[in-house]
């Protein structure tokens, strides 16, 4: 059977009452406890208002997809599922990539279109806006500035944002661990270039050796690496104050869940930096929260947008953690939704842990994209759609649905339509979106980069008094020289004193350079402690 077999708008009347496969469908669905409408099924070219599509909410942590061409209706998507969890309780974060997710802060606008389509799935639509905070990435854009230091982003993430190969990864972790076990934390781009610069300096190769063998060159390129990027203007997004990822759980004094949305427009030209953040974001809440286990419902449901770029040209090793955290993450009640245009963009031990699929309309113009169609087909459940021809035919904000039932078994495969967003199906006023960020709470807690004392300044201080005290070494040196030739010479026959080493080799010697790093930071105690993705444990 075919969603596009036969237009609903051919038919008069209410639609008969289901029967056969349909019937067995609509009854996968029916759940006792509470879930997130969806939208109604659509069978045989028919919208069924009374067969409700729906999600259970205590599965929300058992992660999902939402997939599709461009224009199917994604976004719109994201948007229906958010409205619901937050008018739930349950805080969501959001990645606004084009800037047009923030209307879901202020009520949607009634007309004929949402009129028509709320009729069309029995919904009893009303225009709502729901509890927002507003993200900068680094404080570009409108939003709170999120910020994290060098130290707690790690060099797993990192490497992926500086598009370092895997040697060049691996010698930038001896790098952090170097910088770890001497305490020097490394709080923005300007300490990891100054670590990095001593470690090839004349006075820091000795440390190579004691580090795991780490090349020059190999720095070399890390350095190079760290200049270009700074150059693009990358500086803003490290540094301090951090950001608390503990911020997305809040909820409003209502009950409802506060929706994070991070405005990304401004920074979409950098998509191997947004990406990485959003993942580095993961692993900090992995990291902070404690274990829960099943829950009635999550405490943070995340949709990662573009996801695709986070797993292109990723390195094993980051595949790897990326399918850790996603794995783990749900056990501490957080879900994740990746949101991509087809499912191969998702390595198969990710896509495997995707228990809540919507897959919006594929196209299929060319040999490539009927390849995909066919693997998007093969990873649903069998279902007695032609689900090749019904991808294919499926209308803007139409999709094929599966999610995990109460019991955590998958539902059957439902060509639904979907509901119609509440809130504003585009951008608010720019205006209003900057008096809501700047009357945030947050806003006078992260809005001013805060730049301390860290690896650049001590790094600087060393430098400079071991160049004060060479100097110190030098003119003494000079001095004393100048006293011996002063002296009346020695009688004729009598063999010279053997010469005494100068006091600036006695400087060099005794070890001020090769032992400088080795006294660095040692006033900040303890190594700094990472975990999954190198990243480092906070201590709030």
């Amino acid at each position: 059977m075919s969603v596009s077999e036969q237009p609903p708008s051919s038919h008069d009347g209410p639609p008969a009452p289901l029967a056969g496969p349909a019937a067995e469908i609509a009854a996968g669905y029916a759940f006792d406890g509470p879930a997130l409408e969806l939208g109604a099924l659509l069978w045989d070219g028919t919208c069924h208002p009374d067969a409700r599509i729906r999600v259970p909410l205590p599965v929300l942590n058992r992660h999902g997809l939402v997939a599709g061409a461009t224009g199917t209706g994604k976004t719109k998507t994201l948007q229906l599922i958010a409205e619901q969890l937050s008018a739930n309780g349950v805080p969501v974060f959001l990645a606004d990539i084009k800037g047009d997710v923030s209307g879901i802060s202020a009520p949607g606008a009634d007309g004929e279109k949402v009129r028509e389509r709320a009729g069309q799935v029995g919904q009893e639509w009303r225009a709502s806006g729901f509890p927002c905070e507003f993200y900068g990435l680094g404080g570009i854009g409108p939003g709170v500035p999120v910020r994290a230091t060098v130290t707690s982003f790690g060099p797993v993430l990192l490497s992926k944002v500086l598009q370092l190969n895997q040697t060049q990864e691996q010698s930038l972790g001896l790098i952090f661990h170097y910088a770890d076990t001497k305490g020097l934390e490394l709080v923005d781009l300007k300490d990891l270039r100054a670590v990095v610069a001593f470690l090839v300096s004349d006075t820091g190769k000795a440390e190579l050796k004691g580090i795991g063998g780490l090349s020059t060159v190999t720095a070399g390129v890390i350095l190079r690496a760290i200049t270009a990027f700074e150059q693009q203007g990358a500086s803003g997004f490290f540094g301090e104050p951090e950001f608390d990822t503990s911020e997305f759980l809040r909820t409003a004094p209502d009950g409802r869940g506060t929706v994070s949305v991070l405005e990304l427009p401004a920074v979409q030209d950098k998509p191997q930096l947004f990406s990485t953040f959003l993942m580095w974001m993961l692993a900090d809440l992995f990291h902070d929260l404690p274990e829960v286990g099943d829950l009635d419902r999550p405490k943070l449901v995340f949709f990662f947008d573009e996801a695709h770029l986070l797993f292109k040209g990723a390195s094993k090793p980051f595949l790897e953690s990326i399918t850790q955290t996603v794995r783990l993450i749900r056990s501490k009640g957080v879900g994740i939704f990746f949101v991509t245009q087809t499912p191969k963009d998702v390595p198969p031990d990710v896509l495997g842990q995707l228990g809540n699929r919507v897959q919006h309309a594929l196209r299929a113009f060319t040999p490539d994209d009927a390849k995909a169609l066919k693997a998007t087909v093969r990873t649903f459940p069998n279902s007695p759609y032609d689900l090749e021809e019904v991808l294919t035919g499926l209308g803007t904000g139409e999709a094929v649905i599966t999610v995990l039932s109460e019991k955590g078994a998958p539902t059957p495969v439902a060509a639904t339509r979907l509901r119609a967003p509440e809130s504003l199906m585009g951008p608010v006023d720019a205006a209003a979106l900057d008096a809501a960020v700047r009357a945030s709470p947050l806003y006078g807690r992260y809005a001013e980069a805060v730049d301390r004392e860290s690896a650049y300044e001590k790094l600087t201080a060393e430098q400079r008094a071991a160049e004060a005290a060479a100097l110190d070494a030098a003119a003494a040196e000079q001095a004393a020289k100048e006293a011996k030739a002063a002296e009346k010479p020695a009688k004729g026959g009598a063999r010279a004193p053997k010469e005494e080493p100068s006091l600036a080799e006695q400087v060099v010697g005794s070890g001020m350079f090769t032992s400088l790093a080795r006294s660095i930071g040692t006033q900040l105690g303890r190594e700094i402690s990472r975990s999954l993705f190198g990243t480092a444990r906070r201590r709030r």
